[in-house]
């Protein structure tokens, strides 16, 4: 759209502004299916630049669709209505690490693994840790409230936002928090942005909460004969009294396409694996490392691997991340679902999970964070591209997430919503806990510019 360009071209520096077939090409999708063309995309330097483009926008009424390093499962910042694609992935910069204050001040588009690594190089800690922490960035985690492996102990996005700089709808900038650890002044609008998923207004600074870095961890790979019984030793783990930094179970489904991937002899026996993550101290470490390996063999573990050092533990979570590549070396489409049930609803979801599996012919694999009930099950389909597989498989969604919400769980623990689970929000919220949502978005977003068609649409 020239007149749109060309306007924003005398409010920015046109060097910013593209109207290029490959960079619409590349703002038109995340890595989900879906695909939206934006009429114009600004690569934003400054909150001065991201002000500019709200304030010409909301005077003309153009959709705005903020976006990151655009990892993201759902569609989030898809621009499913044109206008136009503000990347904030060019704001990139570590503005200042204070160990003394416990924060780093930070702008939206740093890579996430960056922060934990500088954090880490003063000996300090930034906990929050997607599995795509070195591509994804800070802005689109919080946009997405991400979590990650090791929040059992440690939390997820929000526990570490002390402080956001927001440019609001209008291109008015808001001041949320602060660098105080304690700050009980107004209403917490910092952590109303958190998990807004870009409706509510652009981040374009962040506070965030870092702690001290613990001296050293160890890890436990221990197999079992099935999945009902690694899920009965997650809950006996946790009721002894031991909160592991992280803790994640793998299904039979899963190993199966791992030992075809990676080989048999590369995977421990058995029809579920567990991974165990545990830190602290040097002094203390090897004691109790030792002593919950003890514990899980009396719990029946077929094998345990034990990893007392960064090395050892770096080869099983490289293991995790094999098994993502393990289903997707399958050929089949991998429909990523971020369910979340309560730790008792472990053993059922699996069974739901065989159940639908024999009722649709999709194949059904589920792993991930046993900790937290956060398990990514994955409907492995055919050819989504297809109608009628497409059908099968959307039927066999909404069969999920109807079991997910009628086990008190939650259709998405990290990606967030965007397009890919708009269906189910209703549903989700219920009718005053929607009605709630669409209250707040009018009035942070009265012309509705900020990321329209995704679920408050």
């Amino acid at each position: 759209m020239k007149t749109l360009s060309e306007d924003l071209c005398k409010l920015i520096d046109p060097a910013i502004v593209s109207t290029a077939k490959e960079v619409l090409d590349e703002h038109s999708i995340d890595r989900w299916y879906a695909s939206g063309m934006p009429d114009v995309v600004v690569l934003a330097q400054s909150t001065e630049d991201v002000c500019a483009v709200m304030r010409y926008a909301n005077e003309h009424e153009i959709p705005v669709y903020t976006r990151g390093a655009g990892v993201g499962y759902v569609g989030g910042c898809v621009p499913v209505n044109g206008g136009i694609a503000l990347s904030v992935a060019e704001m990139d910069k570590i503005l200042e690490l204070n160990p003394a204050d416990g924060c780093v001040v930070t702008q939206p588009g740093v890579i996430t693994g960056d922060i934990q690594e500088a954090a880490r190089n003063v000996g300090w800690y930034y906990p929050p840790d997607p599995a795509s922490l070195k591509e994804c960035s800070i802005g689109g985690n919080i946009a997405t409230n991400a979590g990650g492996p090791r929040c059992l102990k440690y939390g997820v996005t929000k526990q570490y936002v002390l402080g956001l700089t927001v440019v609001n709808a209008a291109g008015e900038v808001l001041k949320l928090g602060g660098r105080c650890h304690k700050n009980k002044t107004g209403f917490d609008l910092a952590s109303l942005m958190v998990g807004s998923e870009g409706m509510l207004g652009v981040i374009t600074e962040a506070t965030l909460r870092i702690i001290p870095h613990p001296e050293t961890r160890a890890m436990l790979g221990a197999s079992f004969t099935d999945f009902s019984q690694a899920a009965a030793a997650v809950q006996s783990i946790l009721d002894s009294g031991v909160l592991p930094s992280a803790l994640e179970i793998t299904d039979a489904f899963t190993l199966a396409a791992a030992r075809e991937y990676l080989g048999e002899d590369k995977l421990p026996p058995g029809d579920a694996y567990l991974m165990v993550e545990i830190d602290g101290r040097v002094s203390s470490l090897a004691t109790e490392i030792e002593s919950l390996k003890t514990f899980l063999e009396e719990l029946g573990a077929l094998r345990i691997e034990l990893a007392r050092d960064e090395a050892e533990c770096e080869r099983i979570w490289q293991l995790r991340r094999d098994f993502s590549y393990s289903l997707r070396h399958t050929g089949l489409t991998k429909l990523n679902e971020d369910i979340v049930v309560p730790r008792s609803k472990l053993v059922e979801l699996v069974e739901f999970a065989n159940e639908l599996q024999q009722e649709t012919g999709i194949s059904v694999a589920c792993f991930g964070h046993a900790g937290d009930g956060n398990i990514h099950t994955n409907l492995m389909v055919e050819n989504y591209t297809d109608p009628e597989i497409k059908r099968v498989a959307d039927q066999a969604l909404d069969k999920l997430f109807t079991w997910v919400l009628d086990n008190n769980g939650a259709i998405t623990g990290e990606h967030g919503v965007g397009i890919a689970k708009k269906r189910w929000i209703k549903q989700a919220l219920g009718e005053v806990g929607y009605t709630t949502h669409l209250v707040v978005k009018k009035a942070m977003d009265p012309k509705g510019i900020l990321n329209p068609g995704k679920f408050l649409d």
